[in-house]
């Protein structure tokens, strides 16, 4: 415990040990100027008032969190709240710029949509972009703030105020839908794992028993499988049972009795009625109708 290292706070910009900042703080570098001074190695640090957004147009980055480090190509955007632990290394091929906001500008952007303002309220790292143009329009606003910092133009503040505006709305828009979309990759991750534990499943096997395996609840499981098939989780059950069956009946002499016991129902006559609900039929039907 002795060892551990102090973890660096600015009050404003990495580096800046004893300069002072305004509370209404905005500030635009390009990533290189700063990160090059450090030999393109940021530490560690967190900021105690300052929201921060890195647009990075080319080149690696490798990001550092309180509990992971990652590495990402450009283009990429990574969102860093007041407070939040980050450090990165760049490649020195790095391009793009930092936008520095204070805490309290961001709070007067938003103060009527508290939504959009908590919504940055953790890190958000943006690598998927679903359009050129997605990234590009980001690219676009950061270039017409700059112009507006860096030239004396009567309401300026006003004019960075639209543009702060415009900025986050769309930034989170894009984290509404990575998020969107991550929770559609985990619902297809579940209903592709539960397809396969059907295949392989030692029968009877109830739904919560499926669902425990699946590290989730039986009512997580059917909403998943509705959303994806538009059946329950038991209904796919019956239907792989009932396609089993149909093979058996179309490709072997077995007994309608003994594909029941085949595919561990406890009932015959249980198994006969559940196969003529999906398909219409009764076995010694189907199997006839097969062969005619």
């Amino acid at each position: 415990m002795g060892n551990d290292k102090p973890i660096l706070n600015f009050e404003g910009l990495y580096g800046d040990l004893n300069r002072r900042y305004p509370a209404e703080y905005i500030f635009l570098e390009l990533i290189s100027t700063r990160s090059q001074t450090f030999n393109w190695v940021i530490q560690p640090h967190i900021h105690t008032h300052l929201f921060q957004v890195f647009i990075v147009n080319s080149g690696q980055v490798t990001f550092q969190e309180s509990t992971r480090i990652d590495t990402y190509t450009a283009p990429c955007i990574f969102l860093i709240p007041p407070t939040a632990l980050h450090g990165l290394t760049y490649t020195p091929d790095v391009s793009g710029h930092i936008l520095t906001i204070s805490e309290i500008i961001m709070e007067d952007i938003f103060q009527t949509s508290s939504t959009i303002w908590q919504s940055f309220h953790k890190v958000h790292i943006i690598h998927h972009f679903d359009e050129k143009e997605s990234f590009q329009a980001i690219t676009e606003l950061i270039g017409a703030i700059e112009t507006e910092l860096f030239e004396e133009q009567s309401e300026r503040r006003a004019m960075l105020n639209a543009y702060f505006a415009q900025l986050f709305v769309k930034l989170h828009r894009m984290v509404r839908q990575g998020e969107e979309q991550k929770k559609d990759n985990v619902t297809m991750s579940h209903f592709r794992r539960f397809q396969k534990k059907i295949k392989e499943a030692n029968y009877p096997k109830s739904i919560p028993e499926f669902a425990a395996e699946l590290n989730i609840t039986p009512i997580h499981l059917n909403r998943i499988c509705r959303s994806v098939s538009g059946h329950s989780a038991i209904q796919l059950v019956h239907r792989y049972l009932i396609g089993e069956a149909q093979k058996y009946l179309t490709h072997t002499s077995y007994s309608i009795s003994e594909i029941a016991y085949l595919l561990k129902f406890e009932y015959p006559n249980y198994f006969a009625k559940l196969f003529k609900k999906y398909t219409g039929l009764s076995p010694a039907e189907f199997r006839k109708k097969q062969r005619n």
